[in-house]
Parts: C-alpha cells; structure tokens; sequence
C-alpha cells in the first residue's frame, strides 16, 4: 500500500468524523409565577426555613393576627395556643393512607449495616471503659451523649396547630380570599403593624399545602351576628386563588366573637421548643393586658406542656392610626400612585391631602419652587412624567418638619414595667420612654427597661429585643440593640457588673416602617445612626435611675455593716468601760474629794459605788443606742428614696353599694373613679 495514497483513513481520523453535532439551545420560553408560587420556592422570606422555624413561624404568625383582631375592637386580647402531636400512624389515617411495614429495610436512610453496627458498639464499649476509670480516680463522668441523627430526614413529625382569640372575626364572604389569596388583606397602607408581607396564616397554609396537603380550617364570628361561619380550605399555588372544601353559616349559640385557626403541618418541636415558650413569654412581656394560654399535647404525658401567661392590666395602648406619607420618604413610584388614586383635582389639594407637614402657604412655596409650567390649579391628573420627576427631586431637596409620632402606639411604661415584673420577677427595674424621632421621613419611639435580679435570669446580659409590639429571637449579635449593650454602655459607671449581675435589657422599637434586615423579620440593623442614637439614649436613662437605687441600697447596706460591728464589739466595750468606772469609783471614795470631777461625772461614780449602774445596764444601754442610730439612719433611707415602712395607719375603705353610680377615667398609671 502507498503510504501517501490520502483516500484511505486512519482509525483516529474515523473516530473523529463520527463525532456529534453540538445542541442548538432550546428557545427560552417566558413563564409568570404567581405570589403564592413565588413564597412556596423562597418560603425561607417569610421564616420558613426548615420544620422547626416552620412551626415557630406558624404559632407566631397565628398569635400576633390574634391581638391584632382583639386590640382593633379595644378587647383586651384572649389567646389560646394548642400544639397537638400527631403520630405517623393518626396522620395516615387523616390522610386515607394505609400503613405499611418495611420490607426491604436497607431501602430506608436509618438502616444500619453489620459493619457500622460493630463500629459503633466498639466505640460504645471504648467510652464505657473510659468512664469507669474516670470514676475509679474519682474524676467527674460525663453523662453519655445521645445518638446522632440518621443520615437523611428520617422521620417527619406532624402538629395539629389551633389558635384561637376573642377579637373581631372575619366576614362571612371574605374569608376564602384572606386566607387563600396571597398579598390579599386588610393591614396595607401607611400604619405601625406588627406584620410586614401580609402573609399571616396564608403562608402556614402555604407550608401545610406542601408538607402535609391537608388542608386550614377556620372558624369566625363577628359581634352582633347569630351564626359562626366555617370555612375548610387549600390554596391553588400556581393559580393563586382559594380552594373552598367548605364554606357554611353554623349556629353560634355561645355568642362568641373572634376567630379560631387550625392548620395541620409538618415541624419540630424538641429542637424548637424553648424559642417558642421564649416567644411566648416574651409576648406576655410586651402585651401584659393580654391573657395567653399555650398548651403542647402529646402521647407521651411527660412531654406535654401547659402555661398560663395570666393578664396583669386591663390598660391597653391606644390602636396605631394610618397616616399620610411624609414627603422625604416616597419615591417616583409611589407619588405616581398616589396621582391616580387621590381625589383631589388640583396639584395645591394634593400636596396639602396626599402628605403630612405641608399647609397651604407650604404648598404654594414648593408649587412656586417647580417652574412655570405648574400652578396650584393645574390639573393632578394632567402631570406629565417629566413633570412628576421635578416634584420628587424637589421632595428630595427641600426642608419639611418632622412627623409628630401621634400615629404611633408603644406599649407605654406601665405596661412595659408591669410586663417585666410579672415575667420575671426583678429585684429593681427602670423603664425610660423617648421622644418621637424620625429616620427617612418615618417616625419612631424607642421604649427600653433595664431590670436587675429576677426568676430564670441567668448571669450577665439578658437581651429582649421587639420591635412594634412583637419579640425578635433571631440573629441578636448582628442587631442594634445587642451591640448597643454590649459594646456602647459602660455598665460599671452606673454600679452594675456586666459579667455578674443577672441584667434584663428590654427595648421596644415602634414605627411605620421598621427597617428589618434579612429575609425575615429577624432582627434591626446597626447602620441607621437615628436609631443606633436613640437605642443608646434610652438605656443609658433607665441605668441612670438604677444608679440611684443602687447606691442607696449600698448606703443602707453599709449602715447595716456598721450595726453588726457596733454591735459585736458591745460586750468588750461595756466591760472595758465599767471596769474603769469601778475604779474610778473606787478612786473617788477613798479620797472623798471631787477634784476635778464635774458633779455630773461624780453623781455617775457614785451610782456605780452604789450598784445603780451595773455592767448588765451599761450594755442594755449601748444595745438600744445602736439601734436607735440604725433606725434613724434607715428612716433616713426610706425618706430619701420615698418608701416608709413606719408609722403605719389602718385604712378601710367601705364598700359599694350596688346601687351606686361611677365613672372610670383610665390613664397609663392610675384609674381615677367618680361617684355619681
């Protein structure tokens, strides 16, 4: 064969004619997803993050629609949380589904060969040895730790989650699209809310749709009707519409008003047990006005948990009030917004309706300030884009007066300082309430209280962060007020010891906006220097009164040191002091002259001659003059820090007759009542 015959093919070039054509990309096709879509793939938005932050997440959603219900009525709030464990075997029943026993075991991700079997009964035998030569040396045994979880999810565990409240209820018609509609509701608007998606329970029903498929079951009536409605339903996710099972008017024959919610859905309650009694406790803190009843059942008795968060005040915070944005806090969307739905004709009625802090004159100075081609009668509806534009850069540019905070409700002093003591039962506690201050045009009220000692207080910084009325237990090291504590208040100045002493720091941000960092509502972050500022201000108050607590209570202290001296050293000083008395005595009769002995002296010489004076009297009278001294200087104390124990008088107060007539007039601090 002629090598340089160029017809013939090598294998290698045969190999590479054959190769594939390269895969021309599929056209991308436009696709829409609804909201309800959107939140079930990026549940971990709304703290969905896993089962357990799941349940937390549920039984926290569910509470805080619950007050929100009551305190919109002016009803002091009645919860009652029931967490319910379900067995795989009664959710499978629930379901329609069969159980059945493994066959092949090795399928399952618990199976356990014979080699890791050994393994680990060799190690098991290692640390046993370990342990009994530890206490044959009498050295301290660790107790054994507990098996590591499976490899895999292993077995999902199922909670029947019910809340019920005595607030406002729902309408009959509306309830499909409250629960069963994301982005649907009634809280939007410009208004201090304790939520911030708007999704409530429509994302637990969401999570429920995807762990269990089963579906919410709500039960609501309103005050003044005769019938409870009842509504079973599933969410469409791609559709984003309700799936009614049920709706029906039922007889209401307890005349109950409020709502009830029961949702089944996947979770973990051993790892979040103690975050959810955390919040609960912490809710019970902030709303000391609402009663709270929470109850884990399970089959197993040991496991099941009841607690009673009783109502210490029937003084409620006054309900948030919508209002207007202020002009340096909205942006070119939402000032076009505005134009189409105000109903006012002109740009002057406008700027004076759509916004807080612009007055007539004020109007009129920035309609002048935009250019000729804007009067204060030119149409709303006739603004052009551009024309938009310039008014929102002047927004930007120019100088308004801050927004007044009248909008705003914290919970107040009384019932942050009756929430403190209820829970956790301090030895001394201060509470400090700033002024309305303001960050992008929103106004805010920082609330703090600093409390010393208490009940399940353990040593050093305890930190209770909320934020418009509700707890924040996540992410703490990277909030606001966690650095303000640790990092910008010198604690040793106001006489407490930071590492020692069992302190509570409790601050309560309010505000039409709270600038949540994250996904969720997680925590406040460190970057706004309005609230950083005002954070600091406020614990620095609440430490400055303890200081004076303290250092009287060091003063009374010390008083009392000095009493236990004296009064150790009474028995040396009274025979060191009779002794030379009697010799003096004895001195002055033999002598029988008064030399220059005063006739006061000479007549108390002569009285111990006489045995009128004995060492049993002298230490009588040194006994009650230093408790004399003690109870001046303690009387002292007590007037100065305005509690006096003595002199006590009987007080009776007569009883109401039931015919009489009285009005209540309610403040934060005291109910004054008027006889008629």
């Amino acid at each position: 064969m002629d090598s340089g015959d160029s017809s013939e093919e090598s294998p290698i070039q045969a190999k590479k004619g054959k190769s594939k054509t390269p895969r021309k990309p599929k056209a991308s096709v436009l696709k829409q997803k609804s909201p309800a879509e959107f939140f079930a793939e990026n549940k971990n938005i709304a703290g969905f993050d896993n089962p357990g932050k799941s349940l937390y997440t549920t039984v926290r959603e569910l509470v805080e629609n619950a007050l929100d219900s009551a305190e919109s009525i002016a009803e002091l709030p009645l919860v009652e949380v029931t967490i319910e464990e379900i067995n795989k075997s009664k959710f499978n029943s629930m379901i329609g589904l069969i159980d059945r026993e493994r066959i092949d075991e090795a399928l399952y991700g618990d199976f356990e060969t014979d080699k890791a079997r050994e393994k680990r009964l060799a190690k098991e035998a290692r640390l046993q040895e370990v342990q009994a030569k530890n206490a044959a040396l009498g050295k301290k045994v660790k107790e054994p730790t507990s098996a590591k979880a499976v490899k895999g999810r292993g077995e999902a565990s199922f909670y029947r989650v019910t809340c019920k409240d005595n607030g406002r209820g729902m309408p009959h018609d509306d309830i499909p699209n409250m629960f069963g509609r994301v982005l649907s509701g009634t809280k939007y608007g410009l208004k201090q809310t304790r939520g911030k998606f708007g999704l409530g329970a429509k994302m637990a029903l969401i999570w429920s749709k995807m762990s269990t498929g089963l579906p919410i079951e709500i039960s609501s009536s309103m005050k003044g009707q005769n019938y409870t409605s009842f509504c079973r339903l599933d969410i469409d996710i791609h559709r984003n519409i309700p799936h009614i099972h049920l709706h029906e008017k039922r007889d209401d024959k307890e005349q109950w008003h409020g709502a009830e919610i029961q949702v089944v859905i996947e979770g973990n309650w051993t790892t979040y047990r103690s975050k959810i009694l955390h919040y609960m406790r912490q809710m019970a803190v902030i709303t000391p006005y609402a009663q709270f009843m929470f109850r884990f059942v399970s089959d197993t008795s040991d496991k099941t948990v009841s607690i009673r968060f009783t109502r210490r005040t029937d003084v409620m915070p006054a309900v948030p009030l919508e209002t207007k944005y202020h002009p340096s806090a909205v942006d070119l969307l939402l000032i076009k917004r505005l134009i189409g739905e105000t109903t006012k004709q002109n740009l002057l009625q406008f700027l004076q309706h759509e916004f807080v802090n612009i007055g007539k004159s004020h109007a009129e100075r920035l309609i002048g300030e935009m250019g000729p081609d804007f009067s204060p009668k030119t149409l709303v509806k006739s603004l052009t884009p551009q024309q938009i534009v310039r008014i929102h850069q002047l927004f930007r540019q120019a100088k308004f007066d801050d927004p007044s905070g009248d909008c705003l409700s914290p919970a107040g002093e009384y019932n942050l300082r009756l929430g403190i003591i209820k829970e956790l039962h301090p030895d001394m506690v201060a509470t400090y309430t700033a002024s309305a201050q303001v960050f992008e045009g929103h106004p805010f009220i920082v609330e703090a209280g600093v409390s010393l000692g208490g009940k399940d207080v353990k040593q050093g910084l305890n930190i209770f962060r909320f934020a418009n009325r509700i707890p924040l237990l996540f992410e703490q090291g990277a909030d606001v007020v966690t650095r303000t504590a640790m990092k910008r208040i010198n604690w040793n100045i106001y006489k407490i010891n930071q590492t020692q002493d069992k302190i509570g720091v409790f601050v309560s941000i309010v505000s039409t906006k709270i600038p949540f960092k994250g996904t969720g509502k997680e925590y406040i972050g460190d970057d706004i220097s309005e609230i950083a500022t005002a954070v600091k201000t406020s614990i620095r108050q609440c430490c400055a009164q303890l200081k004076s607590k303290i250092v009287k209570k060091i003063q009374a202290r010390e008083q009392q040191e000095r009493k236990r001296n004296l009064s150790k050293y009474i028995g040396d000083a009274t025979g060191a002091i009779y002794e030379i008395l009697k010799e003096s005595s004895q001195l002055h009769v033999k002598k029988k002259k008064l030399m220059e002995i005063k006739d006061e002296d000479a007549e108390i010489l002569q009285k111990v001659s006489s045995r009128i004076i004995t060492k049993e009297i002298l230490s009588e009278k040194l006994a009650q003059h230093v408790e004399q001294v003690d109870y001046e200087m303690a009387m002292e104390y007590a007037t100065q820090s305005g509690v006096r124990e003595e002199p006590r008088e009987n007080i009776y107060l007569q009883a109401l007759e039931p015919q009489k007539n009285f009005t209540d007039f309610h403040s934060p601090v005291f109910v004054f009542r008027l006889f008629q």
